[in-house]
C-alpha cells in the first residue's frame, strides 16, 4: 500500500515539456484557424454594406417614382426619412417617409450620398473610412 503512494505522488500533474507541447499546439491550431475567421468577417461585413446600399437605392426609387427627381446631394440620404424643407421640395412625399432610419455601414460609418445631375451615387468608404483603398479598404458603391 505504501508503494502505491509512493508512485501515485510521483505521477500527479503535468511535466513542463507536456505544457508547453500543448500551448504549441494551441498555437498552431490558432496560426491556421483565425486568420480564415478574420477573412470570412470582413466579406461578410462587405456583403452586408452591399445589401443596405441595395435596400436605400431602393428607398431613392421610390422617392423618384413619387416626386420625378431624386433628393439633391445638399438633402442627403436624410430625405429619405424625413421631407426636406429645402429646395428642391418632394411635391407628393411618402406618409412616414421612405425609410425608418439611414443605417450605418458594417464599420459604424454614415454612407455618403450624391446627386450627380440624376446619376446617384452610394458610398461606404469601407473598414478605413478613406475614400479610395484596395483589397478589403476598396470603397463600395452601388456601382459594383
Amino acid at each position: 500500500m505504501r508503494n502505491k503512494k509512493v508512485l501515485m505522488s510521483h505521477r500527479s500533474g503535468f511535466t513542463l515539456i507536456e505544457i508547453m507541447v500543448v500551448v504549441v499546439i494551441l498555437g498552431l491550431l490558432s496560426a491556421l484557424v483565425v486568420p480564415n475567421i478574420s477573412s470570412n468577417v470582413s466579406e461578410a461585413q462587405r456583403t452586408a454594406a452591399r445589401t443596405q446600399i441595395s435596400q436605400i437605392e431602393q428607398a431613392l426609387e421610390k422617392y423618384h417614382m413619387d416626386n420625378g427627381f431624386y433628393p439633391s446631394t445638399a438633402q442627403g440620404l436624410d430625405a429619405l426619412v424625413t421631407a426636406p424643407t429645402t429646395s428642391p421640395v418632394p411635391r407628393r412625399y411618402a406618409e412616414g417617409g421612405y425609410m425608418k432610419k439611414v443605417p450605418e455601414d458594417s464599420w459604424g460609418n454614415p454612407y455618403v450620398y450624391r446627386n450627380n445631375n440624376g446619376r446617384i451615387t452610394i458610398t461606404s468608404y469601407g473598414p478605413d473610412g478613406e475614400e479610395g483603398g484596395e483589397g478589403v479598404n476598396a470603397d463600395i458603391t452601388n456601382y459594383d
